[in-house]
């Protein structure tokens, strides 16, 4: 099942070659869109993943991982060429529905298929270097716009449709990893899933702390931190070389495995939180560049450090065979919290850049205090069963 590792490995650093990510703010602003308006598209993203979740989960587990990826990202790539082209808040709608289709389509399959792809005990390690691969492609991506692109926005969206379109023929070659299902046991299976995944109160619990965190990271990263950069007096080029010098926090990811075995999952978990709380204040109460980008750089890291670490704890605590829809569950779970923090963020955003960034904060706090709560003591890696 290696080839399977390789063959995602390079799907997810070519779905992180998003050329524009540096300025997708500032490009969709350019299109016509107010930052509530971003923010109002990115809720009814999260709305629509939350209806598809459960579909996809069922279809991923009836037709198999591999046709999955594959649908997806062909569907991935159409709205590549659906952004590049988009002009206000209609074709922008467009986009984000096809993006909904595809991230509930992909949400657990890519997981599933690396944690049914590894060698025991190995599985979080390759959640890490999966992940630092997709970073890795925004570090690249993010260089070649700073360097060559300046302000041709629109050719940082080309060279994203390019990306997408390779890594659409890549999936082509992965081996199925789950046997198809007869139509008859869906059904039944799908409702013994969905109890079980709602019968773990403290899994939901730990599911919404994870949730809090990763939609402040989201937020920060993907939207607000432009808008601070450019209070801080930034270029678009310098935006584009922050946006490399953030990101390589990001690499980090792969070592996720080795801190939480120092420090122990739960104990990890706490710092991590605590960092990203420390960078929203720095956050709301400054407008030096420098502190900025700093705070930027800690809350980057902390969530290629968590990100593999809450992977592992879903897929541990799955005790269904239809692994895609339990994964799918939890993370619809999740996108209905999503969905309201991206609407709340906005419109404090709209009001003070200052107050959005201490909400954040808050949401760190409330994560911290979920997560460490209803975080269980691992269990022996070597006892999972074979992948």
């Amino acid at each position: 099942m290696k080839k399977n590792i390789y063959i995602m490995y390079v799907v997810s650093f070519l779905h992180g070659m998003v050329f524009y990510a540096s300025i997708s703010t500032l490009y969709r602003q350019t299109q016509g869109l107010s930052i509530l308006q971003i923010t109002m598209l990115e809720s009814i993203s999260m709305v629509l993943s939350f209806l598809f979740e459960i579909p996809w989960g069922i279809l991923a587990d009836r037709i198999g991982y591999k046709r999955t990826m594959v649908f997806c990202c062909w569907l991935f790539f159409i709205s590549k060429i659906v952004f590049w082209q988009a002009t206000g808040f209609v074709w922008f709608l467009a986009e984000r529905i096809m993006i909904s289709v595809v991230f509930s389509g992909l949400s657990g399959v890519d997981t599933a298929i690396l944690y049914l792809s590894s060698e025991k005990g190995k599985s979080q390690q390759i959640f890490g270097i999966y992940n630092s691969l997709g970073t890795a492609g925004l570090i690249f991506s993010s260089a070649v716009f700073a360097c060559f692109m300046g302000d041709d926005y629109k050719l940082a969206a080309l060279y994203t449709v390019i990306s997408h379109g390779i890594a659409a023929i890549a999936v082509l070659g992965l081996d199925e990893v789950k046997a198809v299902e007869k139509s008859q046991t869906i059904s039944r299976n799908f409702i013994h899933t969905v109890r079980q995944c709602f019968a773990d109160k403290r899994l939901l619990l730990l599911l919404l702390g994870v949730a809090f965190l990763s939609e402040t990271h989201q937020m920060i990263i993907t939207f607000l931190n432009q808008l601070q950069y450019e209070r801080c007096g930034m270029s678009s080029s310098t935006i584009g070389f922050v946006y490399i010098l953030v990101t390589l926090a990001g690499l980090n990811g792969a070592f996720s495995m080795q801190l939480s075995n120092k420090t122990g999952e739960s104990r990890m978990a706490i710092i991590l939180c605590t960092c990203a709380l420390i960078s929203c204040v720095i956050l709301a109460i400054t407008s030096n560049a420098l502190l900025s980008v700093v705070s930027v750089m800690l809350l980057e890291l902390t969530n290629c450090l968590f990100s593999p670490l809450q992977n592992e704890w879903q897929n541990r605590r799955i005790k269904s065979a239809d692994r895609a829809t339990a994964l799918s569950v939890n993370t619809m779970f999740m996108d209905s919290a999503g969905a309201i923090i991206y609407l709340a963020f906005g419109k404090i955003a709209e009001y003070s850049l200052n107050f959005s960034f201490l909400f954040g904060a808050a949401l760190c706090l409330v994560s911290l205090i979920l997560i460490h709560n209803n975080t269980e003591k691992p269990i022996n890696k070597n006892n999972k069963g074979i992948h």
